[in-house]
């Protein structure tokens, strides 16, 4: 009798285990992507959701990995502590692989390189091509990008100021409020495209000189989930998927 009560509690115990492992596999990770980074991420006030490149590019290597994904808008200062704080699973918006990222984040294989862009006020007509020409003025970069500390340590600029996000940035830059910005090209021309800050323009002929690869970032040490977002990756990038998200938003 007590034989027939531990293998009827063995079996129990089994399909508990197994029910809350199903449950787990079930539970969407959470994605961090910032709203303000059209065309990569962004909030769409139409649907209230967040929406881009970054944002297919998850959606897709989910499907085709096995997993579920539960998209988080936040300011992308947040992004790696939310990461490190288990807030959220993954990262998914334009974020550079850095070497100083990396010590705290692990990164896919890369997706889509670019630089920063140089906006300026369209009633500035000169065309700049390299920062030295900008010496003493007051210039803008958001938070927690890798744009900031270059820019600092270069002793070019009078000030510069730091700003939670690229349309702020473009926002100052149309009122006269900063002579200059510096963010992700793609963005900020993806932003002007849409006819906003009528007053500002990007400087065609400015070479970046801080450029990088964005990709999707995990927690440190979690190789399993690298892994599967790695196999799945290469496997849309070169079937072109990969490349019909960047089309769908002009890049």
């Amino acid at each position: 009798m007590k034989f027939k009560n531990i293998v009827a509690a063995l079996a129990a115990t089994a399909a508990l285990v197994t029910s809350v492992a199903a449950t787990a596999q079930d539970k969407p990770l959470k994605v961090g992507s910032t709203p303000t980074g059209v065309p990569f991420t962004f909030l769409d006030a139409k649907t209230n959701s967040i929406q881009g490149i970054m944002v297919d590019i998850i959606r897709d290597v989910a499907a085709d990995a096995g997993f579920k994904v539960e998209v988080e808008g936040m300011t992308f200062s947040t992004l790696i502590p939310s990461l490190t704080g288990n807030k959220i699973d993954i990262i998914a918006a334009a974020m550079y692989i850095t070497p100083p990222r990396q010590e705290v984040v692990d990164f896919s294989r890369p997706i889509y390189t670019y630089g920063e862009g140089l906006i300026v006020a369209k009633k500035d007509t000169r065309e700049y091509t390299k920062l030295e020409e900008l010496k003493g003025m007051t210039v803008g970069a958001q938070k927690g990008t890798a744009y900031v500390e270059p820019l600092q340590k270069s002793g070019l600029f009078a000030e510069v100021k730091i700003y939670d996000n690229i349309p702020a940035i473009l926002s100052d830059v149309n009122a006269g409020r900063i002579q200059a910005g510096f963010a992700d090209k793609p963005i900020v021309a993806y932003n002007l495209q849409q006819g906003a800050f009528a007053d500002t323009r990007l400087v065609k002929g400015y070479v970046s000189t801080m450029t990088g690869s964005v990709g999707i970032g995990v927690r440190k040490g979690d190789a399993a989930l690298l892994t599967r977002i790695n196999a799945s990756l290469d496997k849309l990038q070169k079937n072109g998927a990969v490349d019909k998200i960047l089309a769908k938003w002009g890049q």
